[in-house]
């Protein structure tokens, strides 16, 4: 019985958590007429059209390769940026060390939207205010506490002998990073990547601050310039949906096991 009612209520839980993104997913196959209809979950006439219709004459390919291109180099900064500062949290003694390393831990609890009008108009100052740019360095610096920490317990958690070892066979503390200690950290880095994609691939604040060019959306202000017309079709809108959502979905099936591992060593450390 112990079991039987934390299961039951985590099969509810699940079913009402689902059955949005199954309707979603069901809205998507419809078409206009149908859409409107309602009442039934499973589509009476699938149909490819609105998929492919959303895709094409609404441009949204445009949209994705944006979202692509934010998203891919934001990944790429935090890890470029933060495996580093990680590796010398943990394995370079240097003055200030345990202070800066705090600091950035206390940033987690400092919520985003506070400096979102500072951020703003320093964006404006330095003329990169509607780019691209202007979206992924906020979203390299915004990942810095939780990276930071991550990596640094991940470099912890690694037998210092590995270090000693490399150090007494000539390596450098770069060619030490660079070959034994990153390829170790793999899981955390994975962890990370994740961690840092799925928030901004769907960020919309920022994005809808900063960017005026429409050629330079995103594609969550791509959804919302489909629900904004005047007349809203729903199963564009539902499509557009499954399009924003297929590439997280595929991410998380592609790295699921490094990304477990990866939140198993951080809650050990």
């Amino acid at each position: 019985m112990r079991r039987v009612v934390p299961l039951l209520a985590l099969t509810v839980y699940a079913a009402v958590s689902l059955y949005p993104f199954v309707w979603m997913v069901s809205g998507a196959f419809k078409d206009r007429l149908e859409i409107l209809e309602g009442g039934h979950l499973i589509p009476r006439r699938p149909t490819l059209a609105t998929l492919v219709d959303t895709w094409s004459r609404l441009h949204f390919f445009d949209y994705f390769l944006n979202s692509l291109q934010v998203t891919g180099f934001t990944v790429l900064g935090v890890l470029v940026v933060y495996s580093l500062a990680g590796y010398a949290f943990a394995m370079i003694d240097f003055p200030g060390r345990r202070f800066v390393f705090w600091f950035f831990v206390a940033l987690l609890f400092v919520p985003s939207i506070t400096v979102l009008l500072p951020l703003t108009i320093l964006e404006n100052k330095l003329g990169i205010l509607g780019t691209h740019a202007g979206l992924i360095l906020p979203f390299v610096n915004g990942t810095a506490p939780l990276a930071v920490l991550m990596l640094t317990n991940a470099f912890r958690a690694i037998p210092v002998d590995l270090h000693d070892a490399a150090t007494a066979d000539g390596a450098g503390e770069w060619r030490i990073f660079w070959r034994v200690y990153l390829p170790l950290a793999r899981p955390t880095l994975v962890t990370i990547g994740v961690l840092t994609a799925v928030p901004t691939w769907n960020e919309y604040v920022l994005t809808r601050v900063s960017l005026n060019d429409e050629s330079r959306y995103t594609l969550p202000l791509a959804l919302e310039r489909l629900a904004s017309g005047t007349v809203p079709s729903y199963n564009e809108i539902m499509a557009g949906s499954l399009i924003l959502v297929i590439p997280v979905i595929v991410l998380f099936l592609a790295l699921q096991r490094y990304f477990v591992n990866g939140l198993s060593g951080a809650v050990k450390n």
